[in-house]
């Protein structure tokens, strides 16, 4: 079955301020744009404004302990997948190059400054999209995915261990370093601040 969840993906200016919408239309299609929906979409979710900041990916794991065949196809046709969050045709790509013990970059789309690069570096709309080497699948189609994979000779499933890569996390702010202020020291003595006043002398009658 072919999943192709289509987003649209507008020519914009990247500036300060700009919004991210991700919505679905009538027909089940996720769509990702810098201006609000119609008033007919489902689902709608506001993303963060867009930055300069590096799309958040997940790189591929340690290779140790890769055999040969994946060091070899790894180098020579490099594996990315581009996906957006709770995406049903993203996860099942995810999941088959898992399966297959394919290591890969995962680059999640959710801003306007990735889904810029999105489209310069796919030349599409439709979601996930994964490129090998230079060769650039878009959506997902089990098929196609495996012939791709073929090609660039790496090791069927089931050859080598299964990965447990997941989806990227979104990034978040470091939080600066709060600290207490320091506190100058305090003269002794019963005048000290928070000293209690001695109490008047008693008059001799």
């Amino acid at each position: 079955m072919r999943i192709l969840l289509a987003i649209t993906l507008c020519a914009f200016a990247v500036g300060a301020g700009a919004q991210v919408y991700r919505w679905t239309d009538a027909q089940g299609r996720t769509h990702v744009t810098d201006t609000p929906p119609p008033a007919s979409a489902k689902s709608v979710k506001k993303g963060g404004a867009a930055t300069a900041a590096t799309s958040p990916a997940t790189a591929p794991q340690p290779t140790a302990q890769e055999p040969f065949a994946v060091q070899q196809a790894k180098t020579k046709f490099p594996v990315t997948l581009y996906t957006v969050p709770n995406c049903e045709g993203c996860n099942a790509a995810r999941k088959l190059l898992n399966a297959r013990g394919v290591p890969f970059k995962e680059t999640s789309v959710t801003d306007a400054t990735q889904m810029e690069e999105f489209k310069q570096v796919v030349g599409g709309n439709a979601v996930p999209a994964m490129i090998v080497g230079s060769t650039v699948q878009k959506g997902f189609e089990e098929s196609a995915y495996q012939r791709l994979l073929d090609a660039a000779g790496y090791p069927a499933t089931g050859i080598v261990p299964p990965r447990t890569q997941a989806a990227p996390a979104p990034s978040a702010p470091g939080l600066p370093e709060v600290k207490p202020v320091a506190q100058p020291d305090q003269p002794a003595g019963p005048y000290s601040p928070g000293a209690t006043a001695p109490p008047p002398p008693i008059k001799k009658k």
